[in-house]
């Protein structure tokens, strides 16, 4: 069974008790942090590209890897009809503690039978593909939970920088499938998380993928570290 070390380690910030970080492990880099306050950043705290995000929502909103509910939280003071969903049992407590109503504690691929108009993947929610080759079965997730004229929201970024320059003026890039798939590692205080993937997409292969899925993709706004916003509809038939 997974730790939830993101739930564990919110539910104690929620609670008072914020004495460290979470740690991070990866196969670009040895060692990182995610700093527990910023997962409670209100709205003037987010970056550009989380508050166009926020700016363009609407209808029925899902909020996809809500974490500790900082843009469910927002909208949903803003008079929006938002829902927040996490896999993570202790983020969803603290979602509720923030008084969010609306909650769903639940892995992605077995949630079913609700539509929504706006989906929210924020904070490079499109890295809960894991991977390049399962961009399409993603995809086609979240193609089930829109209705007509729906509109998903994500932002990403190209990681193609912390690769080192070679020779050629190119970079050299480990024998991967693609270079934006990380495998992480978390801690937080003495416990660990097994190895998961994670997936950073650079905008020319999102919007190839998207046009595989019959969506139609849109670079919303460009953020000044190699990140975007992009907006994804259905084709109209």
């Amino acid at each position: 069974m997974q730790t939830d070390i993101l739930g564990a380690a919110v539910l104690d910030f929620q609670k008072g008790n914020y004495t460290t970080d979470i740690k991070t492990y990866s196969s670009l880099e040895e060692e990182d942090i995610i700093p527990i306050p910023y997962l409670f950043r209100s709205y003037a705290e987010m970056p550009p590209l989380e508050k166009k995000a926020l700016q363009l929502a609407k209808g029925t909103i899902l909020d996809i890897g809500c974490g500790a509910g900082s843009h469910s939280l927002y909208l949903q003071e803003t008079g929006k009809n938002v829902t927040a969903l996490d896999s993570s049992k202790g983020a969803i407590e603290v979602c509720k503690a923030r008084g969010i109503t609306k909650t769903v504690c639940i892995n992605l691929y077995d949630f079913k039978d609700q539509k929504f108009d706006t989906l929210l993947l924020l904070m490079n929610g499109i890295g809960l593909a894991g991977k390049l080759n399962h961009i399409n079965k993603f995809l086609t997730q979240l193609k089930s939970f829109l209705n007509p004229g729906g509109q998903i929201l994500l932002d990403s970024s190209d990681i193609l920088y912390m690769f080192d320059p070679d020779e050629d003026g190119g970079y050299w890039i480990p024998d991967v499938e693609y270079y934006g798939e990380v495998s992480f590692e978390m801690e937080y205080q003495s416990k660990k998380s097994e190895s998961f993937n994670w997936l950073y997409l650079d905008y020319n292969t999102l919007q190839r993928a998207a046009v595989a899925n019959n969506l139609e993709c849109e670079l919303v706004k460009e953020g000044e570290h190699f990140d975007y916003l992009a907006k994804l509809t259905l084709k109209q038939q």
